[in-house]
Parts: structure tokens; C-alpha cells; sequence
């Protein structure tokens, strides 16, 4: 069995999931919680807390925004008001687009 090939990251995206991870860190330490006690607020392993904390790219985008509320980091410069106006603006920007912009996808001839 091949051993699964590593996803390649910018240097950007490797810099800014270190940096997200360490202000996680800062505000978990910041409210006095410890790794187990924010595994059990966001229903997730005290492993996993720690790789959010190294700033492992592999970890759930879903499980780090839930972390991040958690201990307090503000992922957008918005409060949830105005997060709530952005999606519903950017929903109906969305609607306005068409679906794809890419070509219709050609038969494959494939009869050999």
C-alpha cells in the first residue's frame, strides 16, 4: 500500500493556519481553559485541540471556527449582526451569477 501523498500549502496559508492556531492558544490561555476543558466545550478531542494549537492544516475548518468562537478569536472584523447582513448580501450577489463559468463538459469518446 503507497503511503498518502502530503497536499502542498503557500507559504501564505501555512503562515495564517500557525498564526490562527497561536491566537487560539493565547485565548484559551487568556480564559484559563485547559486542553481537556475546551475539547469537552466544542465536543471535540483534546488531540485535536492540540493540532489546531500547532496549526495543522489538516484539522476540520469547521471544528477551528468552533474553537476560535469559543476562546474569544474573531475570525471576520464583524460582529455576528453584520456577519449575519454579509451572507445574506453576498447570498443574493450569488443568486444574480450564473452557476458555472466554465464550458459545458464535452462526451468522452471512449469506445476503443
Amino acid at each position: 500500500m503507497s503511503k498518502p501523498v502530503a497536499r502542498a500549502y503557500s507559504r501564505y496559508s501555512r503562515d495564517a493556519i500557525v498564526l490562527l492556531g497561536q491566537m487560539i492558544r493565547l485565548g484559551r490561555i487568556n480564559r484559563k481553559l485547559t486542553l481537556a476543558e475546551l475539547a469537552e466545550r466544542a465536543d471535540v478531542s483534546r488531540g485535536l485541540i492540540q493540532r489546531i494549537e500547532r496549526g495543522d492544516p489538516g484539522c476540520s475548518i469547521g471544528a477551528v471556527f468552533e474553537v476560535a468562537a469559543i476562546v474569544g478569536v474573531r475570525l471576520f472584523d464583524a460582529d455576528q449582526r453584520m456577519l449575519s447582513g454579509n451572507i445574506v448580501s453576498n447570498q443574493q450577489m450569488l443568486t444574480l451569477l450564473p452557476k458555472s463559468a466554465r464550458p459545458a463538459p464535452r462526451a468522452v469518446k471512449d469506445d476503443f
